[in-house]
């Protein structure tokens, strides 16, 4: 009986998906807009399919290229949501615990804070030039600025009493961070990792549209402009079936690590 229920529940995700690709269908081959501006699903999917096995050459140089170009904008992806997640990390928990520190270093982070990323291209061709350090520079932007803020968040909603009982067991400053403040705050930490990859993906198309010649955001403009709009829908595909696997893994690691957490709250209910 739990098995077909929580296969009835896992069919249930795809109703959703399901139907919309068929409205889509439906719709394209209708005649409302011509297939050109809206390729049909079947039509993408043959696109996509040619540009990851190469079948019959039907994308033309992006044939059999999907794999080169996923992998290298989930190299910048990565290099640039890694070095936003340690500063990000690091820097919320000194904004959170100090004073001090919040006194000296939040403000100049608030004000950078609103530009947004892609204002920060000319000067990230001029620092970097045209490689894949301004992407990556690019996607760090987008990650940074959501994981520090909910680390901060994280760690000033600690609840005094949990502090009061580790300094009443005689635990020093840096092991109260250590041991107390730094756990308590890693359900904020991981929602702010998981705003923060959605964004490194989201950056990938700016990042890759003016820096670079390769990557899943450079064949989506590159199609943009020889009005392939099959492409540019399957590299769109490709970028959210990335972003949410990249997303999934974050979220099975937070399973695994906040199992203390889960008991008492409506993520234990529902899983």
């Amino acid at each position: 009986m739990s098995f077909t229920r929580s296969f009835t529940q896992y069919l249930g995700r795809f109703w959703v998906p399901s139907l919309l690709l068929i409205f889509w269908e439906v719709f394209s081959r209708s005649g409302y807009i011509p297939p050109a501006l809206l390729p049909a699903p079947s039509r993408v999917f043959m696109s996509w399919a040619d540009w990851v096995f190469s079948i019959d050459e039907f994308t033309q140089d992006n044939a059999g290229h999907w794999y080169l170009d996923a992998f290298a904008s989930s190299v910048r992806v990565f290099s640039g949501y890694c070095i936003a997640s340690l500063l990000g990390i690091g820097l919320g928990v000194g904004i959170g615990w100090s004073r001090i520190f919040e006194k000296t270093v939040e403000p100049t982070l608030q004000m950078l804070r609103p530009i947004p990323p892609v204002s920060w291209i000319p000067l990230a061709i001029i620092w970097f030039g045209i490689a894949n350090k301004p992407a990556i520079f690019l996607v760090f932007l987008g990650a940074f600025f959501p994981i520090l803020m909910n680390t901060i968040h994280g760690v000033k909603t600690v609840s005094r009493d949990l502090l009061r009982a580790a300094a009443m067991a005689g635990a020093t400053e840096r092991q109260m961070l250590r041991f107390v403040v730094i756990p308590a705050s890693m359900p904020s930490i991981f929602a702010g990792l998981r705003i923060g990859v959605g964004s490194a993906w989201m950056l990938t198309v700016t990042s890759e549209m003016v820096a670079v010649k390769s990557g899943l955001g450079y064949v989506l403009w590159d199609s943009y402009y020889f009005l392939r709009y099959d492409m540019v829908i399957a590299s769109m595909i490709s970028i959210g079936l990335l972003g949410f696997l990249s997303d999934f893994g974050l979220k099975m690691i937070m399973h695994k690590l906040l199992r203390w957490q889960q008991a008492g709250t409506l993520q234990g209910v529902n899983s």
